[in-house]
């Protein structure tokens, strides 16, 4: 069991699972608007999702402790740096329109993590968009949703019409909503000058927002034009599933809920996709 735990921690902290979440999120949208999956732009984003997470999370660490880091945490940085020749391998063979789009999100994630801009905007002494009260979850939210909505449309050239941008607005909505667990998690450890939503509102309020959300992420589903039942069914069922982790979610949470089993749920999305359409 202890070799099983180990390798589940490394799965996790090593943002293997997080990655396979948003290619899960990348591939509903390849199924939804019939376009033909791109393996070659899903390794890139698996690789790229992997090496920019690792980035963001160890590069304080790597930085200030790098003389006498955990294994645990030499192993990712190893695993991290064959992720990054791997997205390089993958970047190469993209079209450069894609590229394009794709440095746009990967600058934001960079300067998420690297300190650039005075310290008068930051809640502490970081001096990166990481720690700019209240911007966090928002700025996940749009790289995540132009990374799984418009990049496979631009990489196939697919006309950007009325229903990818309701499908993006869609997409940004349940980022934010799949991150209040995590918000709610990390109440008890985040700075209170970062204005999370938890912080600015309370838990009560912060889940009775997510579930008017979710409402909402339903409702855009009958806004468009190419109608589907099907894809309607689906984003109820992630929708009341989402409601119900939102619900069950403390600052006192099991470690895996929120990192397992709370960003998991895009590969149910993937997977209920395949079954109904």
């Amino acid at each position: 069991m202890g070799a099983i735990k180990q390798l589940l921690n490394f799965y996790i902290n090593s943002s293997i699972h997080v990655a396979l979440a948003v290619c899960a999120l990348t591939w509903t949208t390849f199924l939804e608007f019939q376009v033909p999956i791109d393996k070659i732009l899903m390794c890139f984003i698996f690789f790229a999702s992997v090496t920019g997470y690792n980035f963001v999370k160890y590069f304080g660490l790597a930085k200030f402790h790098h003389r006498r880091l955990a294994n645990w945490l030499k192993a990712i940085q190893v695993f991290s740096f064959f992720c990054f020749l791997l997205m390089v391998y993958y970047a190469v063979k993209l079209p450069v329109n894609t590229l394009l789009y794709t440095l746009g999100f990967g600058a934001v994630t960079f300067f998420y993590a690297i300190p650039f801009l005075p310290k008068r905007f930051f809640v502490d002494k970081q001096q990166n968009l990481r720690s700019i009260g209240g911007l966090k979850i928002y700025l996940i939210a749009f790289v995540w949703t132009g990374v799984t909505v418009f990049i496979p449309l631009i990489n196939d050239a697919y006309q950007l019409s009325a229903d990818v941008f309701i499908t993006g607005f869609q997409r940004y909505i349940y980022v934010v909503v799949l991150m209040l667990p995590f918000e709610i998690r990390d109440l008890r450890f985040d700075n209170l000058k970062l204005s999370t939503i938890p912080q600015k509102i309370g838990v009560p309020l912060t889940k009775i927002i997510g579930a008017l959300l979710l409402f909402l992420l339903i409702a855009l589903e009958l806004l468009k034009t190419e109608f589907k039942f099907s894809q309607l069914l689906i984003i109820t069922v992630m929708a009341f599933l989402t409601w119900v982790a939102i619900k069950f979610s403390e600052t006192n949470q099991g470690k895996y809920y929120s990192s397992f089993w709370v960003e998991g749920l895009p590969l149910l999305w993937l997977l209920l996709m395949h079954l109904f359409i």
